[in-house]
């Protein structure tokens, strides 16, 4: 027992003194990366413009006027005005809300639920691994598309179900690739030492396996977010997302789409937003995937 506890201890510090070299490497890549870095500094920035629209928009996103509607961009109206009349800035600010919130709560709740389907799928195996995975199958042979209308159209349109429909159809991506992940990470000997010491399995997934799955975690939650954008999105121009008048950018482009040859920026902004910002989390996906992972970190190095 004593000398499985002082093998358990070398082990830690050993992966402690590992861990902190890697945040460095993974710092230092990131600095090197202009395209991820250009991409972190858009994202804050478009977070921060929806922030801001709690405390201040140019004009109000709900107040219209048909008399200037279908403006192009001028200088009273910098992004022009939409069907109604009403501030296409202003709503793009607030709709920034919805569209990045729904995104990042979304891919949030799938990350939990699919972590936690891989760890226990992979560390216990056996038939919780054979029932967790065949579920996980079954999720993942519906279209993502397809399987999220579904999931709107059964629990009706709002904010919350949208939220739902795009969680449940990314945990699956979750599960299987944190299994992958913890099923190497079982063999290793400081597991084999903290059972050897009579750790619990529950401190065994909290403590050793869950951190260790979240470089993984953390890339296809970038990913993710560029994804779960344009679903919900294309859910709000299908007419199933965020209810108008809300100013969700999908929303937005769904209503303005039979102007779309009288008045292009109605349709042509918001989806320009929409392609930065999608644009902008895979292109940091991209870099965090090459920071995170030492081999591939190598190969480019090499080349």
């Amino acid at each position: 027992m004593e000398l499985a506890n002082t093998r358990y201890n070398n082990v830690l510090s050993q992966i402690k003194q590992e861990k902190t070299k890697r945040r460095r490497e993974l710092l230092e890549t990131l600095r090197k990366n202009k395209w991820a870095l250009a991409s972190l500094y858009i994202i804050i920035a478009l977070c921060a413009m929806s922030l801001v629209s709690f405390i201040y928009t140019p004009y109000n996103p709900f107040q219209f006027n048909l008399a200037i509607a279908r403006q192009p961009p001028s200088l009273s109206h910098p992004l022009g005005t939409d069907e109604l009349g009403r501030d296409i800035l202003s709503r793009i600010m607030y709709g920034g809300r919805y569209t990045l919130g729904i995104s990042f709560i979304s891919v949030t709740l799938g990350a939990l639920i699919g972590v936690a389907l891989g760890i226990l799928a992979g560390y216990n195996g056996g038939k919780v691994d054979t029932v967790i995975m065949r579920i996980v199958d079954i999720m993942l042979a519906f279209p993502t598309i397809l399987l999220a209308i579904a999931l709107v159209a059964a629990v009706g349109q709002g904010v919350k179900s949208l939220i739902l429909a795009i969680s449940i159809t990314t945990f699956p991506v979750y599960a299987r690739l944190v299994r992958g992940t913890v099923l190497q990470i079982v063999n290793e000997d400081y597991i084999t030492a903290a059972k050897l010491i009579g750790l619990s399995s529950y401190k065994i997934m909290v403590k050793h396996v869950l951190p260790n799955t979240m470089s993984v975690v953390i890339v296809q939650m970038s990913y993710y977010m560029g994804l779960s954008i344009l679903l919900a999105s294309a859910l709000g121009f299908l007419g199933l997302g965020v209810p108008p008048p809300k100013p969700e950018w999908g929303t937005m482009i769904g209503g303005g789409r039979i102007y779309f040859f009288s008045a292009p920026h109605i349709v042509v902004i918001p989806g320009i937003f929409i392609f930065i910002t999608s644009l902008a989390f895979n292109l940091l996906g991209d870099g965090l995937r090459e920071a995170l992972d030492p081999k591939l970190r190598g190969l480019l190095r090499r080349g």
